[in-house]
């Protein structure tokens, strides 16, 4: 397969799938009803909702800075917040083309040499990696008994013994293989885990490590924040478990990965995750589509208006 055929694949497979599922969740609930969920939706609470998204999205911008100055460079706090939105924006037409823009937008406008801003954007995604898994044991630990029963009345309990075992000893002998074997794959996995532990500890030689740290569980809090807070515009939801707002917020945050920004998997996989609790399917879908369409419409409005004035910001800068 050559390069081009997969570059085509990797653009339009996520957009397919996106397509697909949308029609699949409009199968389940109908444009009308998503319609009489909106009408019927407090927009109070939506906005509160866009508004903690804003928050965080500054909030990384402001954290970029920290990782840029040690480097030599003093970039201005205007145009690492055009950056994020724009790398966001762009990450709904080309999966992780955002962040190749953003790093290019740093070269362009600030004079960051490329690999060292992509490589900052890099140190990033650990940091926000190691704070999703640090949400994800919360989660384990505070719902263990809830997940456990849950688990325990859908599957047999010998069998899930026996699957726990032997995904021990598969992840056992295949750390075993990867140490020993000299493999291409082998090496390149090497490569990827210590580039994740040695960029997850360069955090902490940083000369603003604290101010890093602060800004990195501020930004999760929001997330998790925002998601909570819009579940308030829906009257069917009244009453939301702690427990199901953070399964739904880590179900809804893998889905994005799945689609360009989450289209169409990101309602289904909040209904995947509320329907564990017992929550009706139609508020569960519809609550989906409006904690997406509220976030997306964000991204679209400050992500198109930063394309549009970060080159007349920076020509009139120069001037």
């Amino acid at each position: 397969m050559n390069r081009k055929l997969k570059h085509t694949i990797k653009i339009l497979l996520p957009l397919l799938l996106g397509v697909f599922l949308v029609w699949y969740s409009l199968s389940k609930v109908s444009v009308s009803e998503l319609l009489v969920y909106a009408k019927q939706a407090d927009y109070t609470w939506i906005l509160c909702g866009m508004f903690l998204g804003l928050l965080s999205h500054l909030s990384r911008a402001y954290r970029w800075l920290f990782q840029l100055e040690p480097m030599g460079y003093k970039v201005k706090f205007i145009n690492s917040v055009m950056a994020v939105f724009a790398t966001y924006l762009i990450n709904y037409t080309i999966p992780r083309a955002g962040e190749v823009a953003r790093a290019s937008i740093l070269t362009n406008y600030e004079n960051v040499p490329f690999e060292k801003g992509f490589g900052t954007i890099v140190a990033e995604r650990i940091a926000d990696l190691i704070v999703m898994i640090g949400i994800i044991t919360i989660t384990l630990f505070l719902q263990f008994d809830f997940i456990y029963a849950f688990l325990l009345e859908r599957f047999n309990p010998l069998k899930m013994v026996l699957l726990i075992i032997g995904m021990v000893a598969t992840i056992f002998v295949f750390t075993q293989f990867i140490k020993k074997s000299k493999s291409t794959l082998a090496l390149k996995i090497k490569t990827f885990v210590n580039g994740l532990i040695e960029g997850a500890l360069s955090i902490f030689k940083m000369k603003k490590k604290w101010a890093y740290i602060f800004h990195t569980l501020f930004i999760w809090s929001m997330y998790v924040l925002m998601f909570y807070v819009t579940s308030f515009s829906l009257e069917d939801l009244e009453g939301i478990s702690m427990g199901a707002i953070l399964i739904g917020f880590i179900s809804a945050s893998f889905s994005i990965a799945a689609t360009n920004g989450g289209i169409g998997s990101y309602p289904l996989a909040v209904y995947a995750a509320f329907s564990i609790f017992g929550i009706a399917e139609e508020p569960s879908i519809a609550f989906g589509w409006i904690m997406w369409a509220s976030q997306t419409l964000m991204i679209i409005v400050f992500g198109g208006m930063s394309l549009i004035y970060l080159p007349i910001y920076n020509r009139r800068n120069k001037e």
